[in-house]
């Protein structure tokens, strides 16, 4: 539990970043920044690996980077859900896809993975 709360931090720092950054992505209020990390936390854990499975030939024949555009997939699934969150097109997405991918790869290595190392 205490892994998803970190993690839902992390999440939300990021898109908070990115609304700072990328034009397109925009929040209402910090509630539904709150709202949009969690809602982005649990699309992340179901929808997400459902995506990357049945996109694997592209994604393999763009040698990884067509899992861009399914993370941004995912952040405008997460803005559909959620009015006060709002994801302006496709590069909107992909740009705050990257902020927040940048933002959780350097969270991660600053926390680890949470395993005892010898």
């Amino acid at each position: 539990m205490i892994r998803f709360i970190i993690q839902a931090v992390v999440t939300m720092i990021g898109l908070w970043l990115s609304a700072q950054v990328v034009p397109g992505v925009d929040f209402t209020s910090n509630g539904s920044l709150v709202a949009a990390a969690i809602i982005l936390g649990l699309v992340n854990a179901i929808v997400r690996p459902i995506m990357v499975v049945l996109t694997f030939p592209i994604t393999v024949v763009t040698l990884g980077l067509f899992l861009l555009v399914v993370n941004a997939a995912m952040i405008g699934l997460t803005a559909m859900f959620l009015d006060g969150f709002a994801v302006n097109g496709l590069w909107a997405g992909i740009g705050a896809a990257i902020v927040t991918g940048v933002v959780s790869w350097i969270a991660g290595a600053f926390i680890g993975d949470g395993e005892k190392r010898a």
